[in-house]
C-alpha cells in the first residue's frame, strides 16, 4: 500500500512505514466507521464533542448519529450555497471538550472540494483534537499526499479508482490512537481483527499506483469533457449546484426546474444512459438530498437535482451523445410539467 494516495514507496523503509500506517478495510464505509468510532471512543476520557459538516457521506453522518446515542455531542458546522465549509467556523466550533473533527475532502454528490488543508491548520492548533478526512471521492482526482495533508486519519476506497470492490483502507498517522471496532485476532496492530483480504489489498495498491501515474492527464481531459457537457445542460433555467471552480473534475450537478425525477430517470434509462436516484449509496431512497438541503435548497427545488459523473474511460463521443440525450430529455420534461409543478430528483452516471 502506498504511503499516500499520490505516491508509491521509493525505498523499502518507506514501504514498511506505509504498511504500518495503513489499515486495510472492507471499503470506504468501514474505514470511515473505524476512524470516527475508533477515535471517539479512544478520546472519550478527554471529551465527547465532535465537529463535522452536514454534507458528509452517510457513512460518516450515520456513524456520528450512532455515537450520539452514547452521549457524544455532534456539532455540524454550516456550509455555504456551494456546499463549502468556512475553516473559521470550524475553529469557532472547537471547544476544550472537542476530541475529533471530520470533514470530507470532496463531496460525493455535488463535487465541491473542501478546504481541508486550512481546516487541518485550525485543528493542529488545538492540542488533543484529531482530524479525519474522508478522501474516498477525492482520491482518484486530487493530488492528496496524506503526510502533507495534515490529517490524522484518512479514509480511502479501492472501487473509486477502478480497484476491487469491497476493499478500502484507513491511513492512520503515527502516534494516533484509536480503538478497534471489531475484535478477535491481533491483526493490524490490534486495530482491526480478522484475516486480511490480500488479493484486495494488492489490487487496491496497484490501482492507486496506476491512477497516480496518469491522474494529471486524465483529470485535465475529463474536466474539459465535463465543462463541455455543462455548457450544453446549464441553460433555460437549469442551475449549476456545487462550487463553480473548487469541484472535482468529473462531477456535474444541476437543478432542473419543473421536472419529475422518476420520469427523468426512466426517460434517460430508455435512451441508454445509466441512471440512479439520489447518490449512489442512497439508490431507491425518495428522500431529498441532505447535501442540497444543507446548501439551502428547498425541498421542491432539491427534488429536481441531476448529477452527471464522468470517468477515466469516458470518450468525447460519449459526452456528445450524453449532451444530446440529456438536453433533449430535459427540454421534453420541462415542456410537459408546469414550472410551478413538482420537482424530481435523479442521479446520472455517464457510462464509461
Amino acid at each position: 500500500m502506498p504511503p499516500s494516495a499520490t505516491r508509491r514507496p521509493r525505498t523499502p523503509s518507506a514501504a514498511r512505514r506505509a504498511r504500518r500506517s495503513t489499515t486495510p478495510t472492507s471499503g470506504g464505509t468501514e474505514a470511515i466507521n473505524l476512524a470516527l468510532k475508533g477515535a471517539a471512543w479512544a478520546g472519550r476520557a478527554k471529551g465527547h464533542r465532535i465537529v463535522t459538516t452536514p454534507v458528509e457521506h452517510h457513512a460518516a453522518g450515520h456513524s456520528l448519529a450512532h455515537l450520539e446515542k452514547f452521549g457524544f455531542e455532534v456539532e455540524q458546522v454550516p456550509v455555504d450555497r456551494y456546499g463549502r465549509v468556512d475553516p473559521s467556523d470550524v475553529e469557532r466550533a472547537i471547544t476544550e471538550r472537542t476530541i475529533l473533527v471530520s470533514v470530507m475532502a470532496a463531496n460525493n454528490e455535488v463535487g465541491t472540494i473542501q478546504p481541508v488543508a486550512e481546516v487541518a491548520q485550525v485543528v493542529r492548533g488545538r492540542k488533543g483534537v484529531l482530524f479525519h478526512v474522508d478522501a474516498v471521492q477525492a482520491a482518484p482526482w486530487l493530488d492528496l499526499d496524506v503526510e502533507a495533508l495534515g490529517a490524522d486519519l484518512v479514509s480511502l476506497a479501492a472501487h473509486k479508482i477502478e480497484g476491487p470492490k469491497g476493499t478500502g483502507a484507513l491511513w492512520i498517522r503515527r502516534g494516533t490512537h484509536i480503538l478497534a471496532q471489531q475484535h478477535g485476532g491481533s491483526q493490524e496492530r490490534h486495530r482491526r481483527a480478522g484475516t486480511e483480504n490480500m488479493a484486495g489489498i494488492v489490487g487496491m495498491a496497484t490501482a492507486f499506483e496506476l491512477r497516480v501515474a496518469e491522474r494529471a492527464a486524465v483529470a485535465t481531459r475529463v474536466r474539459a469533457q465535463r465543462d463541455r457537457l455543462a455548457a450544453a445542460i446549464v441553460a433555460d433555467g437549469v442551475e449549476l449546484t456545487g462550487h463553480p471552480v473548487e469541484r472535482l473534475p468529473n462531477s456535474l450537478s444541476v437543478i432542473i426546474p419543473g421536472t419529475d425525477g422518476g420520469s427523468v430517470a426512466l426517460a434517460l434509462d430508455l435512451e441508454g444512459i445509466a441512471v440512479s436516484t439520489g447518490s449512489a449509496c442512497a439508490t431507491g431512497s425518495a428522500e431529498v438530498s441532505h447535501v442540497l438541503s444543507a446548501m439551502g435548497f428547498p425541498d421542491d427545488e432539491a427534488r429536481g437535482a441531476l448529477r452527471v459523473s464522468l470517468g477515466r474511460t469516458t470518450t468525447d463521443a460519449e459526452v456528445d451523445d450524453a449532451a444530446r440525450v440529456i438536453t433533449s430529455v430535459i427540454r421534453r420534461m420541462m415542456e410537459r410539467t408546469p414550472v410551478a409543478g413538482r420537482v424530481g430528483a435523479a442521479s446520472i452516471e455517464a457510462a464509461p
